[in-house]
């Protein structure tokens, strides 16, 4: 424990069994123990308790009901809403939590709170197994397994949620709980898409799925004006495609990197993402179709690692940028869809800025909308206006080219959003996403398990309608 002298006497009894880190304002590592990826927050908690396993969770969430603070949850910290800090209050960090236990012949991994994608699937791979995981390997796997569980597999082996076994809980009143198909059910439907609602999740148990280490995958980058073409044939492609075949659209600025022509570098470009989760042979057979919507002016479609289709995103999502992002899912992507994020690619205002669209439908739709707390299962695509930049002096600019898009966009939205991609979210919001039925099943869920409300900072579900 650091800083003892700073702290009172009451503090240091409450703390006496901590054996993570507590780092409070003063100490040189506090400003970057409470960054976080989007850089559009700058609080500044009273405490950062960096926990080291199960009992450190417990100490710090009863240090904070004791003493009445405010409490933030942090994992990979990546949650666009800034949930992972707090003003005066306590971080509960769960980023030195990186144990895990990949069981090859059961096909089942059990990881602790604190792992990275990255790490998680540097781990699985090791065995030529994966589950469903995020799309930036730095983000925590934690939040993501609670809320939308989106990740390029999902249309072949489903969401995040739809793989998890177990999750293991310290709970607001500092219990640990289990919650699983056969312990606790009521609980375990509730935080596969309810988020971090109920508990601080400290283990998760997933089932994995054969896959890697080689597979076909990459990016196909082509001109702006080809994408008005280019955009329907993807559609009609990708919604007879088999489940093996994930990956996205995406109108971006083409970066100054190496593998992309001088002449490209900074202009509007759109952008496929394609991965195939199965045999080679098959993947090369269904990159030539993709091919064949048009041809790319850049290819990096090819049998690579599993492991570096999974970074694809992070040269472009870096930590420290500001973000502000808006999120629908479409039963279908019509023509005026398809219109309207075209014409917002035409007025984007940051260099960083994505517009995406994720297929869903495979084996997404095919759980049972009523299994889980999760979801619009019935929805074929998710747009994201992914809102991005460096300089906070233009922070309105661009929150309002985001805000005009999701206005744009309304007219084709679905149910059923994943509150994680959003930016911004209220209590109308959150009862109009899980429906009337599912949001009483929720707040019976946070009366048993959090009746004060302590776990408040995510999109909440309050302990009374």
């Amino acid at each position: 424990m650091a800083n003892c002298a700073s702290m009172s006497l009451a503090e240091q009894a409450a703390l006496a069994q901590f054996r993570g880190d507590v780092i409070r304002p003063g100490d040189e590592r506090y400003d970057s123990a409470r960054s976080i990826f989007n850089a559009m927050f700058d609080r500044k908690p009273a405490f950062i308790a960096r926990c080291t396993g199960v009992a450190d969770v417990i100490t710090a969430i009863r240090f904070a009901r004791d003493t009445h603070l405010p409490v933030a949850v942090r994992s990979g910290g990546h949650s666009l809403a800034g949930h992972g800090v707090c003003d005066d209050g306590i971080v509960i960090d769960l980023a030195p939590m990186k144990g895990m236990r990949v069981d090859p012949k059961a096909k089942t991994a059990v990881a602790q709170a604190g792992l990275t994608w990255g790490e998680f699937d540097r781990e699985t791979q090791a065995f030529g197994l994966a589950t469903t995981g995020g799309r930036v390997t730095s983000t925590g796997i934690a939040g993501l397994s609670l809320g939308s569980g989106s990740g390029w597999l999902e249309r072949k082996f489903g969401l995040v949620p739809d793989n998890l076994l177990s999750i293991d809980l310290v709970t607001a009143e500092g219990d640990l709980v289990t919650a699983s198909a056969e312990e606790n059910p009521e609980l375990f439907w509730g935080v596969r898409g309810g988020g971090g609602n109920f508990g601080i999740a400290t283990s998760l148990e997933y089932r994995l799925h054969e896959l890697g280490p080689m597979l076909v995958g990459g990016i196909l980058l082509y001109r702006i004006e080809k994408a008005r073409e280019l955009l329907p044939g993807w559609r009609d492609y990708i919604e007879r495609a088999p489940d093996e075949v994930g990956g996205a659209f995406a109108l971006v600025t083409a970066p100054p990197l190496p593998f992309v022509p001088r002449e490209l570098q900074g202009q509007r470009v759109a952008m496929l993402f394609f991965l195939y989760a199965g045999p080679i042979e098959h993947g090369e057979l269904a990159a030539e179709q993709v091919r064949a919507l048009g041809e790319p002016d850049v290819d990096l479609v090819d049998s690579t690692p599993y492991v570096e289709v999974q970074k694809l995103l992070d040269p472009g999502s870096p930590p420290g940028r500001h973000h502000y992002w808006k999120s629908e899912n479409l039963n279908e992507l019509s023509d005026g869809a398809i219109d309207a994020l075209l014409a917002a690619a035409e007025r984007v205002t940051s260099p960083h800025t994505f517009i995406v669209l994720e297929p869903k439908g495979g084996a997404i739709s095919r759980v049972d909308d009523k299994a889980t707390a999760i979801g619009g299962r019935d929805a074929k695509y998710t747009y994201y206006a992914m809102a991005m930049w460096e300089d906070t002096a233009e922070t309105d600019t661009h929150v309002d080219w985001a805000r005009e898009l999701g206005a744009a966009m309304e007219p084709f939205a679905g149910t059923g959003v994943a509150l994680d991609f959003l930016s911004e979210t209220d209590d109308d919001r959150v009862r109009k996403t899980f429906g009337p039925e599912k949001y009483a099943r929720l707040v019976e869920l946070k009366r048993r398990y959090d009746p004060l409300n302590v776990f408040c900072n995510n999109p909440n579900i309050k302990p009374q309608h």
